[in-house]
């Protein structure tokens, strides 16, 4: 095993599976290596490929100039503000700063006075302009456990302050005896197996460090978003209540109530439209940014002036009939990560499968988040966490599902989260308060993941923060160059009186400012408007920029509600060039079939997903790699080519699309955008040259031909009875002329 090699378990089994073999629901520590970093290789402070050469021809240890700090010494300050500095940079503005080994891999042998004077140095180091952040302790696997009674981490947590006050754990914290079903005096045989904690297998004593630049502007705060799924009943709301509120729920939904935007939804308790909610942590101590008074909810202009990252929550809606809202939210929305909500006494059923479908299909990270487990039984609870296990593990989903219980396993689960195949997985209460410390910890180190929605090419605020950082002037593109390459994905519009037309939406690429010139479209005829962006806002609060990954709110000028619509983009216009974007009603994509009861075949018609994009589009030809014909069934990919039903849309390569209809599912990427020549010649081959598609319309072409027919025979005997009267006249006439007298 390697120096820091960690075998973390998955779900600990209650009673009636204690009997089962561990070695069942563990991950085995070869295949974990194989698809995640190694400690010794991740972001810590003893990187070798970073630290191994200024090391070597330094004296001084990492640990000498931790603990022995010289405040006198400038070399020290200047070698720790440079290294945190380009972590920072590399990191887009935080990075866990891993304190316990040196760069040849000893151990630092750390006691609890150099842990004390390690959280010294590195905050007078944060302090340096040259890194301007702040530092936060977030596990010392060598701190003594405290466990919190229930009563007292409800009543902590009910005043915003249980996150600085639950101390790091170093074995997994036994579950409350609460609920139904559960019970304080529990014997040892009711009590679920408990799974090695993390920190008992690490060779000596690590500190983990939450190191997290100092906004200067709304536009600098670091931004997650996450979208909640589940099914209907699931308590997605109420959980969304709890995180941004501070205060626990009564069993009766009372904390989702500020949540719902539509009166139906505060009588029935259920989401039928994409609500928006965000969670930000303090720039100064890391904490939750709540009011002091739980009853009370703080503004979204104060949460960002006191933030240096926000979590923004998408509460898409659980019932099926409201699944067409769903999938727009999230694909339209650019969700960082996914946090599926399985409700423990109803299991991984309904709705939440077709959102994990979802998720999947669209290469999002998932996490799964238990609810409701203060009131469901030791026995159901265990049929929950086998269900989800094996669904994780099949072959379908190929995930790694990881217990979270402490602050060792979120530190351990958030830093490889993004490798896609790690799923963490949490039980809460909502009522109680068990397990919600974790989960905010996990939401509060969740790193940035942009990889699978940006374009690598585009633009990104990193490389913005980089030249900030050095403060120097890199060579590129000119500014209308870059400014050209600039699109925003509009998802909802809407009307401020006295003020004007609102869109808002997602950065896909480059960076918009207020005043910048921009195309709006494309319209029903997939023309593009010219117009300007007047003020930018994010988050409730005016920004000067937006930046990729942002989502924000533009304000437009001259521009009418009836001209913008869901799925238009904002295209960067230079100021040199005129030349107005293409956009087409037929792409061709690759796709995959996951259901379909019987065949498809062109001129199938589904709902299209892409992006901000929802458009019916039908299939005007389908090629598949063996050459076979051109119909597709349940597990089969092929290339085809779609052709929208109304109007044209804008499309990039490479994005990914859901194409949905009835039970029907299928997944694909967009490999082209067809000109309008390749649409013509599609279209004419499709129909065979009628340029009609549904029968009805191909019966009027047929009656339409029949008719012009019959009347152009009509008028050919017309003019041919027209023509046969004109001759008998004129032989009259010319018979009268040769015998003037006779009769």
């Amino acid at each position: 095993m390697d120096k820091l090699g960690y075998r973390i378990t998955t779900l600990g089994i209650s009673s009636d599976s204690a009997a089962m073999s561990a070695a069942k629901y563990s991950i085995d520590t070869s295949l974990f290596d194989s698809l995640v970093d190694k400690v010794n290789e991740s972001s810590s402070c003893s990187d070798p490929a970073t630290n191994s050469a200024t090391t070597a021809a330094s004296t001084r240890s990492m640990k000498q100039r931790l603990v022995q700090f010289d405040d006198g010494s400038n070399e020290d300050a200047e070698f720790l503000a440079d290294l945190l500095g380009r972590r920072l940079t590399e990191d887009r503005g935080e990075v866990i700063f891993e304190v316990g080994q040196e760069a040849d891999g000893t151990s630092m042998d750390l006691t609890d006075n150099d842990i004390a004077q390690v959280t010294a140095t590195l905050t007078k180091v944060v302090q340096m302009p040259q890194v301007a952040s702040f530092v936060q302790l977030l596990v010392d696997t060598g701190a003594p456990v405290v466990v919190q009674s229930e009563r007292t981490f409800a009543r902590e947590f009910a005043e915003s302050s249980s996150a600085q006050s639950a101390s790091a754990s170093a074995t997994a914290t036994k579950p409350k005896g609460v609920g139904q079903g559960r019970s304080a005096n529990a014997t040892e045989q009711d009590k679920p197996p408990s799974a090695p904690s993390v920190s008992s297998l690490v060779r000596g004593r690590t500190a983990y460090y939450l190191i997290r630049r100092k906004p200067q502007g709304v536009e600098q705060i670091l931004e997650v978003r996450v979208a909640v799924a589940g099914n209907v009943d699931a308590g997605k709301s109420t959980m969304l209540g709890v995180l941004t509120q501070g205060r626990l729920d009564d069993g009766r939904g009372k904390a989702r109530v500020a949540l719902f935007r539509h009166q139906h939804e505060i009588e029935s308790g259920r989401t039928s439209s994409v609500s928006l909610e965000i969670l930000g942590f303090d720039k100064t101590t890391g904490a939750p940014v709540r009011h002091t008074d739980p009853s009370r909810k703080v503004s979204w202009d104060v949460v960002c002036s006191r933030s240096s990252k926000l979590v923004s929550f998408l509460d898409l809606a659980g019932h099926e009939k409201y699944l067409k809202t769903t999938v727009f939210g999230m694909a339209g929305g650019a969700p960082d990560y996914v946090m599926l909500m399985v409700a423990a006494n109803a299991g991984l059923n309904g709705m939440a499968k077709e959102h994990l479908g979802l998720a999947l299909a669209l290469g999002i990270p998932v996490f799964v988040v238990i609810t409701k487990i203060d009131m469901c039984p030791p026995n159901v609870l265990d049929s929950t966490i086998k269900q989800l296990t094996k669904v994780l593990r099949s072959s379908g989903c190929r995930k790694l599902p990881i217990a979270v219980r402490d602050r060792n396993s979120v530190i351990m689960a958030a830093s490889r989260f993004v490798s896609q195949r790690v799923c963490p997985i949490f039980q809460i209460s909502n009522v109680t308060g068990e397990g919600i410390d974790s989960l905010q910890t996990f939401l509060n180190v969740l790193p940035l993941n942009r990889c699978y929605n940006a374009p690598t090419s585009a633009p990104t605020q990193a490389n913005t923060d980089i030249t900030a950082a050095k403060g120097k002037r890199t060579a590129g593109p000119a500014a209308g160059e870059v400014q050209a390459k600039m699109q925003f994905d509009i998802s909802e519009v809407f009307v401020v009186p006295f003020v004007g037309t609102i869109v808002s939406g997602v950065v896909i690429s480059g960076t918009l400012k207020p005043g910048d010139p921009v195309w709006l479209g494309p319209d029903y005829n997939g023309h593009f408007l010219q117009t300007a962006v007047r003020t930018i806002q994010r988050k409730r609060v005016d920004a000067q920029a937006a930046y990729t990954g942002q989502s924000v709110s533009l304000w437009l000028k001259k521009v009418t509600r009836l001209q913008v619509r869901k799925g238009m983009v904002l295209l960067g216009r230079s100021e040199h060039s005129s030349e107005e974007p293409s956009s087409s009603k037929t792409f061709e994509a690759e796709v995959v079939v996951l259901y379909h009861s019987t065949t498809i075949s062109s001129r199938y018609q589904a709902m299209i997903h892409c992006g901000s994009v929802r458009q019916t589009a039908r299939i005007l030809s389908i090629e598949q790699a063996d050459g076979s014909a051109e119909t597709l069934r349940t597990g089969d990919r092929a290339r085809v080519v779609f052709q929208f039903i109304r109007h044209p849309e804008y499309l990039t390569e490479g994005t990914r699309l859901i194409f949905r209809e009835g039970r029907t599912k299928g997944v694909g990427k967009v490999l082209r955008v067809l000109s309008k020549a390749e649409e013509f010649e599609a279209v004419s081959k499709a129909t065979k040259g009628t340029m009609v598609f549904d029968h009805r319309s191909l019966k009027v072409l047929n009656e339409g031909i029949r008719h012009r027919a019959a009347s152009a025979a009509n008028a050919a005997n017309a003019a041919a009875a027209a023509s046969a009267k004109t001759d008998t006249a004129a032989t009259a006439a010319k018979n009268t002329l040769k015998h003037p007298l006779k009769g």
